[in-house]
């Protein structure tokens, strides 16, 4: 499957959306921090998703595939749902980790 690591690794991002925008809505105080065990028994389901996708690439390209693509959507994230603002100079570096998702795909 040409499109696994891709796959794969906007699964494990999606993880970390949804994990990490839950903490911040628990420190935002938008939501009990009883929720506290929602993103820990979420993201504990993430190395079975890794594990999977070493069949399709290796180590360090999955590796870095899951990050980029996590930095990429955990920044929409924070702009678009908790309205946080980024520098242009860090707006430059996203757009250099779709560049590295781009290389790492093709």
């Amino acid at each position: 499957m040409e499109h696994a690591p891709l796959i794969y690794g906007s699964l494990m991002a999606g993880i970390d959306v949804l994990s990490l925008g839950l903490l911040k809505a628990i420190h935002l105080q938008w939501i009990s921090p009883y929720f506290f065990a929602i993103p820990v028994l979420i993201y504990a389901c993430q190395p079975v998703l890794f594990l999977k996708s070493l069949s399709y690439e290796g180590l360090s390209v999955m590796n870095m595939m899951w990050d980029l693509l996590s930095g990429v959507f955990v920044t929409i994230l924070g702009l678009y749902f908790f309205k946080e603002k980024i520098t242009i100079k860090k707006f430059v570096g996203i757009l250099l980790s779709i560049l590295s998702i781009y290389l790492l795909t093709s």
